[in-house]
Parts: structure tokens; C-alpha cells; sequence
């Protein structure tokens, strides 16, 4: 386990090593990850720091209006972007394409806000796990193995990049952050467009989104799950009021996990998962079928894609 004072005081000196003179852009996502960095950054580059959060219409409920609340004070800009992601996703069904797509249109975006403040360096929370996974294979993090080959950044500065999830939650509770941040379930960089099995559009986000917003109301107070969430998986058939119905299939996931490498199902008394079957299937009518997924990873991954 990581001496999180001491990498307090590592982080912070080579922030401002790495940065040098440089304005730097912060990719704030307002998980922990991302948190805990710009708490580094901002102590280590001041008014130098140029905090970004990227609107993509990919997020849960009510998180753009999360996230510039508890963030306000860090002058955060909010880019938004969701046509140019949706733009950008049509089409698409490949895990890994959407992946490097949205890693590229990060990027992008990143770039395009440099050049408007004079940034010309970036920051951003890669963790250890999302390096292992990339360069072994297992997916492409949005962040690594999804970033694009040619960047116009003369720098790119990612001061937890050996450190895992756990560690992270560590330095988070030294800095000071609040236990809403330090304890936050991990969530992916390319948001819903991972939760949805296939091409991504609007209205399929929007379906997942309401779907995961009932999974987390009714489980994680509840259970503490280190992540839960809802999957758009396919179509299956079903049957509402006399009729025989086509409607989609979400999957629901419940993890405990040390730090992401491998993770083992959360045992949900039936009632629950009674519970939120029915609110799935008659808040959402277009779903017809709702599964509980138990496998560990491995073999599985946390996520579907």
C-alpha cells in the first residue's frame, strides 16, 4: 500500500517538474481518479491549471449538474459535446472501435480547448489497472490504448499511474476530499456507450441511463458495492398485459473488487432483485426482460465491453 502523504509531496513536485511554465488542461471527470488529481494539480500549478469536463451525453443522471456543483470553485469549464459523440459513435458496434473513437474525440476536444486558453500541456487520472488492461489486451482504456498516436500536447502528465483504485481512495482521504469523492464507485471513461451491447444512440443511452440510475437508488445504500450498474444487452421477447411484446434485455451487475483486476458477484437477496426487475419493466416499458449477471472476473470483465 502506497504512503499516501509521502506521494502527496512525490506528485505535487512532479506535476510542477512536468508542467514547467506551462498552462495545463485537466481531464475532470469527477470520479476519484480525476479528483484526486486536480487536488494535486491545483496545489502544484494554482491558476495554471485549466480544469475541462467534457459534456459527452454519455453520463449517468444528473451528473454534468453534479459535478459543477462540487466542482465550482476550480473555475471548471463544461464543454458541451454530446452531438459530436453521438456524431461520432453512429454506426459503430465494435467494443474496441468505440473505445479508440472516443479516446481520439477526447482528445480532440482537449486539444481544441488548449489552443483557446494556451495550454500545452494535459493531466489526466490514468491508474495502473487501466495500463495493465490496455497493454495487455483486455481493453482499450479511453485514456491509453483508445488515445490517438498524434497529439498536439508536448506533454501528457499522469501522476497515479502506478497506483491502484484502492491506493487511489487512500491519497483521496489524505488530501481532504469528501467521502462522496474517496468512495465513489468507479465508472467508465467512456461513460454508457459501454454499457450498451451494439450501436449507441440517443435513445438507447437514454434507456440505460434511467436503468442504471434505479440500479444504484436501489442497491448501493443498501449492499456497498465496490460498482453496480445496468447493461443494455439486446432485444428479447416478452409479454405486457395480453400482449406478446419486443423488448430490450438489461442486465444487472453487483461487484466487490480490491481494485479492478479481479472482482466477485454481490449476493442480492431475491427481493431486491425483485424489486428491481419490476422497476426496470414498468418505469422503462420498452424492456422486457431483466437478468442478474453472476459471473467473476475472470473470466468475465466488470463491464460488457
Amino acid at each position: 500500500m502506497v504512503n499516501a502523504e509521502r506521494f502527496i509531496r512525490d506528485a505535487i513536485d512532479e506535476i510542477r517538474r512536468e508542467a514547467g511554465e506551462r498552462r495545463v488542461v485537466m481531464a475532470l471527470s469527477g470520479g476519484v481518479d480525476s479528483s484526486v488529481c486536480a487536488a494535486l494539480a491545483a496545489r502544484a500549478l494554482g491558476d495554471r491549471l485549466v480544469p475541462i469536463y467534457v459534456d459527452t451525453g454519455l453520463m449517468r443522471k444528473g451528473e454534468t449538474e453534479r459535478i459543477s456543483h462540487i466542482f465550482g470553485d476550480l473555475n471548471l469549464y463544461i464543454v458541451p459535446a454530446a452531438d459530436e459523440f453521438f456524431s461520432a459513435l453512429k454506426g459503430i458496434v465494435d467494443p474496441e472501435e468505440k473505445r479508440k473513437v472516443i479516446g481520439e474525440l477526447f482528445i480532440r476536444i482537449f486539444e481544441r480547448e488548449a489552443r483557446r486558453t494556451g495550454a500545452r500541456a494535459l493531466l489526466q487520472g490514468t491508474i495502473y489497472p487501466d495500463r495493465i488492461e490496455s497493454e495487455g489486451g483486455i481493453k482499450s482504456h479511453h485514456n491509453v490504448g483508445g488515445m490517438p498516436l498524434h497529439i498536439e500536447f508536448e506533454k501528457v502528465i499522469e501522476p497515479l499511474r502506478d497506483l491502484y483504485k484502492d491506493e487511489v481512495r487512500a491519497v483521496a482521504g489524505v488530501l481532504g476530499l469528501p467521502h462522496e469523492i474517496q468512495h465513489r464507485m468507479p465508472f467508465p471513461g467512456p461513460g454508457l456507450a459501454v454499457r450498451v451491447v451494439g450501436e449507441v444512440t440517443r435513445e438507447r443511452i437514454e434507456l440505460v441511463r434511467e436503468a442504471n440510475w434505479i440500479v444504484e437508488s436501489e442497491i448501493v445504500d443498501r449492499f456497498n458495492p465496490w460498482q453496480c450498474f445496468a447493461a443494455l444487452i439486446g432485444l428479447g421477447t416478452g409479454v405486457k398485459g395480453d400482449n406478446r411484446v419486443h423488448g430490450w434485455i438489461v442486465a444487472v451487475r453487483a461487484v466487490n473488487s480490491r481494485d479492478g483486476m479481479t472482482a466477485d458477484p454481490v449476493h442480492i437477496p431475491w427481493d431486491v432483485m425483485d424489486r428491481v426487475a419490476l422497476r426496470i419493466t414498468s418505469e422503462i416499458p420498452s424492456v422486457a426482460r431483466v437478468v442478474y449477471d453472476v459471473t467473476p472476473k475472470p473470466p468475465a470483465t466488470i463491464e460488457y465491453e
